[in-house]
């Protein structure tokens, strides 16, 4: 047993924390650890007490010393700044005003720091699409957005292209067969996938985690609506890819975009009306950009559900391209994979310590491989990121909207949309008018426009191209 005036010595404060301070050391001490380990394992929970909110013998611990950092905080007063901070912008004249706006509007928050802009950006919720944030010790649900951590995966197979021709039957029922589509798509009964993050104990750790365990296991694997996609296509390799372990060549392989399916979504919104409420003096205006300090125990909360939202969403990419490659009897020999709608802690250039938020961003720190993607008729990008401080290591995470959802279905045609598919040799399966290529911005010039953040590694051109069915389709 490991008495008060031991904590005291340590330098635990008085009260309650010690007491659960010692209920703790006797869980650990009953797991078999030294009384040297066991004082380790306190101080970390000290240290970082958010690291150990799903741990159920260190959890209660964790919560109280949250809770007495949050007391001993200084209060971050609601009002906007008069002026934005100073950000950069890449690509403007490719920018909707009312999104550069939206920019503004975010640098003018108090736990605001620095910030840039993408050449795909576009108007969002709060911050814009293609927007990042650097903040001080605060997290934005809505500036990581409802699909935490949506990302790419890229897997190149050693098979020739010339299969997307020879197999094209196979390919195309692969994708059909093997993926699901659509707000609540999941899995019949009997071909759920099993993974190891069904398991996480983030999923016990608050009473959320735990009621969309079930949504979980039954959307693993899946994919959304919109803009989500599986496609078989042509990588271009024109240099060695020493970093992919590649020859210079071409490749078939297969790209996905899809993210943490109804659980980012409810994370998401739960934390934001959280964040709203702990912020009623915030202007209207800013109603979607209220935060959550990093020092309280809800800001935790959040920091460890986005967390677990991003492995879900890593193992969805995984078991869709273990699926669709299975039934088309290959085996990836490289794997590309990037992430957006998250946060990170980062240092910025001046040594400050900072929550990057990237929101429909890519991360490109010096030497990062991320995939930019077109539109269903347009080439792709395989990236490696040069690291540009002004940009907080970031590119943009794909072309970006020319015209909004409605305006596309209004005023687009699917004869026009099928003849620009057919002219690049591109079968489509789904797909809404919405997603036509024509509804967005010619991805060579988003890609020239950030030429200083990233270089081209290689090109992939989509051929089979799935995403959610219309009504009636398929």
């Amino acid at each position: 047993m490991i008495s008060g005036k031991i904590f005291k010595a340590y330098g635990w404060p008085e009260g309650k924390v010690i007491g659960l301070a010692k209920a703790a050391a006797e869980s650990l001490a009953g797991a078999g650890l030294e009384r040297a380990a066991v004082l380790a394992w306190l101080e970390s929970v000290r240290a970082e007490p958010g690291k150990c909110l799903a741990d159920p013998a260190l959890a209660a611990l964790a919560r109280e010393c949250l809770r007495r950092a949050a007391e001993q905080s200084a209060p971050v007063d609601d009002a906007l700044r008069a002026r934005p901070l100073g950000y950069t912008v890449w690509g403007q004249p490719l920018i909707d005003p009312r999104a550069v706006a939206q920019m503004e509007q975010a640098l003018r928050l108090p736990v605001a720091v620095t910030g840039a802009l993408m050449p795909d950006a576009h108007v969002g919720y709060g911050l814009p699409i293609g927007g990042v944030l650097a903040t001080h010790e605060a997290v934005i649900p809505y500036a990581v957005g409802v699909d935490i951590a949506c990302r790419m995966r890229l897997s190149v197979y050693a098979v020739s292209p010339y299969v997307l021709g020879q197999r094209h039957n196979q390919l195309k029922q692969a994708l059909l067969t093997r993926t699901r589509f659509g707000q609540g798509a999941e899995w019949e009964r009997g071909d759920v996938p099993e993974h190891p993050v069904l398991d996480d104990p983030a999923w016990e750790a608050t009473r959320l985690l735990k009621s969309l365990q079930l949504k979980a296991k039954r959307q693993l694997g899946t994919s959304g609506t919109g803009n989500h996609f599986v496609e078989w296509g042509l990588l271009r390799l024109p240099t060695d890819a020493v970093d992919l372990g590649l020859k210079a060549g071409a490749y078939l392989a297969l790209l996905s975009h899809s993210g943490s399916r109804g659980v980012g979504f409810k994370i998401a919104n739960t934390y934001t009306e959280i964040a709203a409420r702990l912020h009623p003096a915030l202007d209207d205006s800013a109603r979607h950009l209220a935060w959550l300090p990093l020092a309280s125990e809800v800001g935790q909360e959040y920091w460890m559900a986005m967390e677990l939202a991003g492995r879900f969403a890593s193992a969805n990419h995984e078991i869709i391209h273990q699926r669709v490659a299975r039934a088309a009897g290959l085996r990836e020999v490289a794997v590309v994979e990037n992430h957006h709608n998250y946060a990170w802690r980062e240092t910025l250039a001046d040594g400050s310590p900072v929550i990057v938020h990237r929101k429909g961003a890519t991360p490109a720190g010096p030497g990062v491989l991320g995939v930019i993607p077109g539109s269903m008729g347009d080439a792709g990008y395989v990236v490696r990121g040069r690291g540009q401080h002004s940009a907080l290591n970031s590119a943009s995470h794909g072309a970006g909207r020319a015209m909004s959802r409605r305006a596309a279905i209004a005023s687009l045609t699917k004869p026009a949309r099928d003849a620009y598919l057919r002219e690049r040799g591109i079968t489509l399966l789904g797909g809404g008018l919405d997603e036509a290529p024509q509804a967005y911005k010619d991805i060579t010039t988003v890609i020239a426009a950030q030429d200083d953040l990233i270089e081209i590694v290689g090109t992939f051109s989509p051929r089979v191209v799935r995403m959610a069915d219309e009504p009636g389709e398929f």
